[in-house]
């Protein structure tokens, strides 16, 4: 009996042992997952306050296909250790599993399977303690943008993700940055040594320019202190203005006086090199006197009014100067120098004093021989023509064959004459005729002569009381010099009735000069032409449109503005086809319907143009070269080989205009040991 109690009693008492094992292992459950709840509740109040749009969807679509951090179909659940703070204050560690994560941690930079693990706890560890911290921060942060204080209110609105994402891009651009600004100092670097190897091999040497006034070797760049001071003197005068115009006449007067010394400084310097030495202090001063200026003056609307005052008052005396230089370069090109009005008058009074006047021309036969080589020279400059003769005869190689035909007018006849006589080129023949002797010439033949005689001409050309021929612009000013109208000009038009005998003549200008022998051009075929020339167009230059009013119907119908001009100075002309076409004929009508001066301004090309229009036969450019009276850049070799130069333009080689380089080739034909040149003190 006693036995069959204790056997009950021991069963009685293991049974309340195992009871009480399983309500203490029910409550350790019942533990955990109350912190498990809490873990994951107090997980959902740190939510970011700012969560983006992007973030709720992608939580929404990661819960719909139950693909998330803590249920990726290849990994193992993973135990993360937390420790954290609740809402007592206490400080709790507690184990949480990868599933029970929200959808809003993402799993990053998956690894390899022995290290996975463990580097995933510590990367899910580091993110929540994170995230903690950050719920903090947004708490802090909400109330300091409710009282105005945080700038950046969204930076803790961000996941710990997204904010290392950030810190990552930053520091990539950080370096990024450097390495471009590293890049760009190496690149200055070399930029600098390539500068400078440049720089010592750079010619700094003053390069020249022709000036018509006779300054050939002035520097076409103002170096930096003259064109400082300039601009100077440009800002002075502005600032004297507004300065007078508010009474501050201390400041007027000094900035006046410094204009006029620096005016003074600068002098007709055109380079720093020829500028006085005061001229660097004058300019410190002048920058001193301009700051004053600045502090107390400077007013941006009025110092514009000013400028534009001072550009508008400049451009009108620009123009103004432009036709004062027009008038004053056709005037010097047209006077004639002192040495050549004294030449002609010595020979004159020699030719009748001595009795030249009487002597008879020899070798007559010679001047009607078509045989023969004939030249024909119309002018009234005796050292000129003789500079065309000389040069002609010692270029040729068989001079006697030679005949020049020289006429002149009746002022110039006995000097032109007596220079022959006295002066005669070796084994060449020579004739001089005065134009008033041909009574053939006369207004009732010839269309120039006629219109000289209208009085809507002489009042063009010889009234004083015509308006001034410097308003009417520089081109109105070569064409109204009277020796457009000159015979000795339109006499090429008549060589037919000035030599009825010559079958061939070659045209001669008295500004050129000849290189070669000429002989082989009475060789050349012409192939039914009148005129042999030169042709001087180049691509739209020199065409028929640049000499021709196109505008007027009776010149647009009959020619082509595209046709290419020619130049008269070295013309070899046919005279039997000249006969046979009427070129005389032709030439009449268009200049007597040019009598209003509509279709062409006055001189011999334009008419000349007209009247061998398809009759021109053009000769090598070897042949002729032209441009040396007014273009200081023609091609040296073109000019060394050619045939004839011709200084067609203002600047005559016998005047102080000339090309400097080219004159040589004019002087060395002139002979200034003549006793007639040094008496009138005519010397190279």
């Amino acid at each position: 009996m006693e036995a069959g109690e204790r056997t009950f009693s021991r069963s009685h008492s293991l049974q309340l042992i195992c009871i009480l094992l399983v309500v203490c292992h029910i409550a350790l459950v019942g533990s955990d997952v109350l912190d498990t709840s809490t873990i994951q509740r107090e997980f959902k109040e740190f939510r970011p306050l700012y969560d983006c749009e992007q973030c709720r969807l992608r939580k929404e679509q990661v819960n719909n296909s139950a693909t998330g951090v803590g249920n990726h179909p290849d990994e193992k659940d993973i135990d993360i250790i937390a420790t954290y703070t609740d809402t007592s204050g206490a400080v709790r560690v507690s184990s949480v599993k990868m599933r029970d994560l929200s959808a809003s941690w993402v799993w990053e930079k998956p690894i390899d399977s022995n290290h996975g693990q463990s580097k995933s706890s510590q990367k899910m560890e580091y993110s929540f303690q994170s995230e903690m911290g950050s719920g903090e921060n947004v708490e802090h942060s909400t109330d300091e943008h409710q009282e105005g204080g945080s700038p950046y209110p969204q930076m803790s609105s961000m996941s710990p993700v997204k904010l290392m994402r950030r810190k990552m891009r930053q520091e990539r651009r950080d370096l990024r940055t450097a390495q471009l600004i590293q890049q760009n100092k190496e690149t200055d670097y070399q930029m600098a040594a390539a500068a400078v190897e440049r720089s010592k091999s750079l010619d700094t040497t003053v390069k020249g320019k022709y000036s018509i006034w006779r300054r050939d070797y002035d520097n076409p760049n103002s170096d930096s202190t003259l064109k400082l001071m300039r601009d100077q003197i440009v800002m002075a005068k502005a600032y004297a203005y507004i300065a007078k115009s508010k009474n501050e006449s201390n400041l007027y007067n000094s900035l006046t006086q410094h204009s006029r010394e620096s005016q003074r400084a600068i002098g007709e310097a055109n380079s720093d090199t020829e500028l006085h030495p005061s001229a660097l202090d004058q300019a410190k001063a002048m920058g001193h006197v301009l700051s004053i200026a600045k502090d107390q003056l400077y007013d941006c609307a009025m110092i514009a009014r000013k400028f534009r005052a001072m550009l508008q008052s400049t451009e009108e005396n620009v123009n103004a100067l432009k036709k004062k230089s027009a008038f004053l370069i056709q005037l010097a090109a047209k006077t004639v120098p002192k040495g050549l009005h004294c030449l002609p008058l010595q020979l004159a009074a020699e030719y009748y004093l001595q009795g030249y006047h009487k002597k008879q021309d020899r070798d007559k036969e010679k001047l009607e021989d078509p045989s023969l080589y004939h030249y024909a020279i119309f002018s009234d400059n005796v050292l000129a023509t003789s500079v065309v003769v000389n040069s002609t005869v010692l270029h040729a190689k068989e001079p006697e064959k030679h005949v020049f035909h020289i006429v002149t007018d009746k002022l110039n006849f006995a000097a032109m004459r007596m220079w022959f006589l006295v002066n005669p080129p070796p084994k060449a023949t020579i004739q001089v005729e005065n134009i008033d002797d041909f009574r053939w010439l006369n207004s009732s033949y010839c269309s120039v002569l006629r219109q000289l005689e209208s009085a809507r001409i002489k009042e063009y050309y010889f009234k004083a009381n015509h308006p001034s021929s410097i308003s009417a612009g520089a081109d109105n000013l070569k064409y109204r010099n009277p020796k457009y109208l000159s015979m000795l000009n339109h006499l090429r038009f008549y060589l037919p009735e000035v030599y009825p005998n010559l079958d061939k003549i070659l045209f001669l200008d008295d500004d050129i000069v000849v290189q070669k022998d000429l002989t082989p051009l009475w060789s050349i075929d012409l192939q039914g032409m009148v005129n042999g020339a030169v042709e001087t167009c180049k691509e739209s230059f020199h065409r028929f449109d640049k000499y021709l009013n196109f505008s007027n119907p009776k010149i647009s119908e009959n020619f082509d503005q595209n046709a290419c001009g020619w130049a008269f100075g070295m013309n070899i002309f046919d005279l039997k086809e000249w006969k046979r076409r009427n070129i005389t004929g032709i030439y009449h009508h268009w200049q007597d319907m040019n009598e209003d001066r509509t279709l062409w301004k006055l001189g011999t090309l334009p008419p000349g143009l007209i009247t061998f229009y398809n009759l021109t036969y053009p000769l090598d450019r070897g042949w002729h070269v032209l441009g040396l009276g007014y273009d200081p850049a023609l091609n040296q070799t073109a000019i060394d080989n050619a045939a004839v130069v011709h200084y067609n333009g203002n600047y005559k080689p016998w005047l102080d205009l000339a090309v400097s380089k080219y004159k040589s080739y004019w002087s060395k034909y002139v002979m200034y040991d003549n006793p007639y040149l040094r008496l009138c003190n005519i010397s190279e």
